[in-house]
């Protein structure tokens, strides 16, 4: 391949012991055994405005806002975990997407989100592991005209899936979630040749 993928991994949670955090992660390493780059950003470091267009006019876009920005131009890949609250996709991660999605003199439209290659997942305290939350965020993406996998995982009980050094008790879930990075890499590698 010509040049290695680049894949940016973020979960949409700032709690410092963060399941999707850890998930994300893992999907991380996958990224990295098919030979590609992976970067994991917490978007706590990124800290963020509520969106607001008047504070936009007047102060131009943030920042942080402008450094996620650049990390996702500098990316071909993404992998997201996002965390299921009250059946949608949290607040920090809608935020951080939509100052993402502002134009900015001399960009093309959206264009940190135009055909990016995305991976989804959750993992949740719930049964169903953030699954109502994902089909949003896989909306979202969409719309954005983000290119998100088929594939997608949700880890249930998450309180209970995790060994304490970040991996999956669950030996056939740890290698789905690592697998998921993979294809994202490959993927990107197809795209790019």
């Amino acid at each position: 391949m010509a040049t290695t993928p680049k894949v940016l991994a973020f979960a949409g949670s700032t709690r410092s012991d963060s399941y999707n955090k850890k998930l994300v992660k893992i999907a991380a390493q996958g990224v990295r055994m098919a030979g590609a780059e992976a970067t994991f950003i917490d978007l706590r470091d990124l800290s963020l405005p509520l969106f607001d267009e008047d504070l936009e006019a007047k102060e131009g876009l943030p920042a942080n806002a402008r450094q996620f920005k650049d990390l996702l131009l500098a990316h071909d890949g993404l992998l997201i975990a996002s965390p299921e609250y009250n059946s949608s996709v949290t607040a920090v991660l809608k935020n951080a997407i939509d100052w993402a999605s502002r134009p900015v003199e001399g960009e093309a439209s959206l264009g940190c989100f135009v055909g990016k290659v995305a991976a989804i997942m959750s993992a949740s305290p719930g049964a169903l592991g953030g699954l109502r939350g994902l089909v949003h965020l896989r909306s979202i993406l969409g719309n954005i005209r983000v290119l998100v996998l088929p594939d997608q995982i949700a880890v249930p009980k998450a309180y209970e899936a995790f060994n304490p050094d970040g991996s999956l008790k669950d030996a056939n879930q740890q290698a789905a979630v690592e697998n998921l990075g993979a294809t994202v890499a490959t993927v990107v590698a197809k795209l790019k040749a």
